[in-house]
């Protein structure tokens, strides 16, 4: 992420609330947790429905902590917590830079262009995952409009887009997007990628993974 010469700082970052447990039906766990966290999700399913989190995914991208009001630059073969950089640059942004939607920091998918980031984490067949996540977009230079894509394993789950028009560094105006998939396997890996050119990408945050058994979930 470039910053052009208008850019400044930005004003003071805001912090977006952050988001009450899911339906009865819904176990929450975090991406990259062990297999003995998700047995224990199902467990909790279809003996006492209710939102717990199990294990840690770096979700809201709080490490490695970055210096407030500054960004760092990640390319291709780095991490990001559990997290890997898969492609292209990304850039970790630290506290009080923008707002953020959950905790302090969040991810632009561009770095010095267009990036992304993924994460495996365990899973159980036949059971219904929903990965959330908030997405919005660095409204300091064109297009206005960002887009970009989730993946699930080999193939494409989601197309995104988020127009920055109107949105400023205080108020970056972060909307929910979900994806759901139903497991086939004891893992998967979600991807997150810019498809906008440039500098200034799409932004997520809170990215989150619910489960519940197929025979019971509604979506």
């Amino acid at each position: 992420m470039t910053v052009p010469s208008a850019r400044g700082k930005g004003g003071a970052a805001g912090q977006g609330p952050r988001r009450a447990g899911g339906g009865n039906r819904w176990r929450r766990l975090r991406a990259g947790a062990g297999l003995a966290g998700a047995l224990a999700g199902l467990a909790a399913v279809t003996a006492a429905p209710a939102d717990a989190t199990s294990g840690h995914s770096n979700g809201s991208f709080e490490t490695p902590v970055v210096r407030p009001n500054t960004f760092q630059t990640f390319s291709e073969g780095r991490s990001i917590g559990a997290w890997s950089v898969s492609g292209g640059t990304v850039d970790l942004v630290g506290q009080g830079f923008w707002q953020a939607a959950d905790g302090a920091q969040s991810l632009d998918l561009n770095g010095s262009g267009p990036g992304e980031v993924s994460q495996t984490f365990s899973t159980l067949p036949l059971v219904k995952y929903e990965i959330g996540y908030r997405l919005a977009g660095n409204p300091a230079a064109a297009p206005a409009v960002k887009t970009g894509q989730v993946w699930i394993g080999g193939d494409v789950a989601q197309n995104f887009s988020f127009d920055t028009t109107g949105k400023s560094f205080a108020d970056m105006g972060y909307v929910q997007q979900k994806v759901t998939f139903v497991a086939t396997g004891l893992s998967a890996t979600v991807r997150f990628n810019s498809t906008v050119p440039g500098a200034w990408g799409p932004v997520i945050d809170d990215v989150t993974v619910k489960s519940c058994l197929v025979i019971i979930c509604h979506l």
